[in-house]
């Protein structure tokens, strides 16, 4: 499931809502950081962030190395997609 919002704040429960039988959610967001505690949340939610790679910059030191970065995300789509690479 990939969903996109353009803020995360609450809207990010949304996206659980929406996709209850899929295991691990992504969520690509153009939100400039999130707190540790929310990100807390969604990562427990099993919802992972997806961000642009300029903006993980403005995300807490914390976490942004559990971030995906767009580029990787689509990276990794293209191999599940034969032929895509």
């Amino acid at each position: 499931m990939f969903a996109t919002k353009t803020t995360c704040r609450d809207r990010w429960r949304q996206v659980i809502n929406e996709a209850d039988r899929i295991p691990v959610k992504h969520l690509l967001t153009l939100q400039e950081g999130v707190s540790e505690a929310q990100f807390r949340e969604m990562t427990q939610a099993n919802v992972q962030l997806v961000a642009p790679e300029p903006l993980i910059a403005k995300f807490p030191a914390s976490i942004r190395t559990s971030i995906v970065t767009l580029e990787s995300f689509l990276g990794d789509l293209r191999l599940l997609v034969p032929g895509a690479a």
